[in-house]
């Protein structure tokens, strides 16, 4: 829905591609009706981009593309920065640190890590979510947490550890068939050869030693083969690069990992609990 305040809030790549489709258009001579009507959209939808009472959709960037780009590629190039300012704020400056990656080491002891969510599940853990975001809202963060996946297809491959909580598996999000659909989608990307996926089970603190008791983590091996850490809690983010730091979580992490199941019991586990919802 059309909003005046989004005229104060788009960013400066909304802007951009407002002013560039809005350029190219009348460069053609066409009406925002003409416009739309190529496009699959109505002169009003075309008005409210250009104007940006409705900031251009990532759909509407490629249909852009499609009609006013003439294999420029330039709306095309714009989709990455368009999705990142329309990630909450606290994630931006990580997001092109972790498209970047040459491996990552994770452990996700709440919810799936948002690398592997399938877009339903994405989708209801988004909308479930509090304050309360709009519907508009929650479509822009499913988009851009579905467009981090290509992270997984990248050439050349990131190398990524995932180490999940069993509780994690065990907690339903939407419905038991997106859960169910989550865990087989586990399955398929554990079985990817850049990824090593385990599960850390419930009884790791049997033994009086729980290393995932101080929650999630984020270590990111960056280009220059720098390790970083990223935490994000409670709406808040901390990206960490102190080497001491750093090594402390590594130390921790593989610790986490060492409770672990092998990946072929986790992987047998996954399954187990998909099936279980069949």
């Amino acid at each position: 829905m059309a909003r005046a305040e989004n005229k104060e809030t788009a960013g400066p790549a909304a802007r951009m591609a407002a002013a560039v489709a809005k350029r190219l258009r009348l460069k053609k001579g066409w009406t925002q009706e003409q416009s739309g009507a190529r496009m699959g959209y109505t002169g009003a939808a075309i008005s409210a981009m250009e104007c940006l009472s409705q900031p251009v959709s990532d759909e509407m960037l490629v249909k852009l593309e499609e009609v006013l780009g003439d294999g420029t590629g330039i709306f095309e190039e714009m989709r990455e920065l368009v999705r990142l300012e329309k990630l909450p704020e606290q994630f931006r400056g990580y997001a092109p640190i972790e498209q970047k990656a040459v491996s990552l080491c994770l452990y996700a002891s709440h919810v799936v890590h948002g690398l592997f969510q399938t877009e339903t599940y994405a989708r209801a853990l988004i909308a479930g979510g509090y304050p309360e975001p709009t519907p508009e809202r929650v479509e822009e963060l499913v988009v851009g947490r579905m467009a981090r996946k290509a992270l997984l297809d990248r050439k050349p491959p990131c190398e990524i550890e995932l180490v999940l909580d069993e509780s994690v598996l065990r907690r339903p999000i939407g419905s038991e068939e997106i859960t169910r659909e989550q865990l087989a989608h586990l399955v398929e990307c554990a079985r990817r050869r850049n990824v090593n996926l385990q599960v850390l089970p419930l009884n790791a603190g049997l033994g009086g030693e729980y290393a995932g008791a101080r929650g999630e983590l984020n270590l990111v091996e960056t280009p220059a083969h720098d390790r970083v850490t990223f935490l994000e809690i409670q709406g808040e983010s901390l990206l960490i690069t102190e080497r001491a730091k750093v090594s402390t979580h590594m130390q921790r992490y593989a610790k986490i990992r060492a409770q672990a199941l092998d990946p072929r019991g986790s992987l047998g586990l996954i399954e187990q609990l998909a099936g279980e919802l069949r």
